[in-house]
């Protein structure tokens, strides 16, 4: 499937699930039965499960774990790369992962459409002993700045599975693993930011669906498709050396 074609059924698939979201209201369904009201003498207590529950404060707690040791990886592969010919060919791919992290999670998610679009958080609704009503996120927020759409912690989650992106073509099995845990990941964390009352459930899959279009388009502007060229400079060995052969690793992720 090519990059263009597999964009066109992303972003419709993003479409038509907000359609059904909006038409059956799951997100205020979901966050309903991850709610317990406070007691009727002080009615603004919230109870959501997760900020109690250990195992959901867990995994809040090691979102950024895998997309920490992820980027230094990748720094670190970036780095050897300007002085160990071995591993120049795979500078591309280490730049690929560095700019999805921070191009994604941080600027596009949490910089350019929370502070922006503003939508209000679970807990900050009225039905759940909030001040706000409810928004869709193409509406006007009231919420905060650091609003609700979508969600930062699960954009993190989801950004693990960078190196599916340019291992596919060359070893799928590990690509598909990678491909899993990233989702796996991205859907736990955003499991539990949801039963925290700090999210909608299209909050979590829309920031899964914004990683992965943007792992498609900066996998594409930086041509990981193209195989690796060894460095003029480099040892007679390496340059004879293909990216199946031991001279040039095939990807870091490898």
């Amino acid at each position: 499937m090519d990059r263009l074609r597999e964009l066109f059924w992303v972003i419709n698939g993003l479409i038509l699930f907000t359609l059904l979201v909006w038409i059956s209201d799951l997100d205020r369904s979901v966050a309903t039965l991850l709610y317990t009201p406070g007691p009727a003498y002080f009615p603004t207590w919230q109870l959501w499960s997760g900020q109690t529950n250990p195992f959901w404060m867990g995994i809040y707690k090691l979102t950024p774990w895998p997309a920490i040791l992820l980027g230094i990886s990748a720094l670190a592969v970036l780095l050897l790369g300007l002085k160990r010919p071995r591993y120049r060919c795979l500078r591309r791919q280490a730049l690929f992962v560095l700019l999805l992290l921070v191009l994604g999670p941080w600027l596009l998610v949490n910089v350019v459409l929370k502070d922006t679009l503003g939508k209000p958080r679970p807990s900050q609704l009225l039905e759940f002993g909030g001040k706000f009503q409810y928004a869709q996120f193409w509406e006007p927020g009231t919420g905060s700045h650091n609003g609700s759409f979508p969600s930062g912690h699960a954009a993190v989650a989801f950004s693990a599975m960078a190196p599916w992106f340019f291992l596919r073509g060359r070893r799928s099995r590990l690509a598909t693993g990678f491909l899993a845990a990233g989702i796996g990941w991205g859907l736990l964390v955003g499991c539990a930011r949801m039963a925290q009352g700090g999210h909608f459930f299209s909050d979590v899959i829309w920031s899964g669906g914004i990683i992965y279009l943007l792992g498609l388009l900066l996998a594409s502007a930086l041509s990981l498709d193209r195989e690796c060229a060894v460095a003029p400079d480099a040892s007679p060995s390496l340059i004879e050396a293909s990216p199946q052969q031991p001279g040039c690793p095939s990807s870091f992720g490898a």
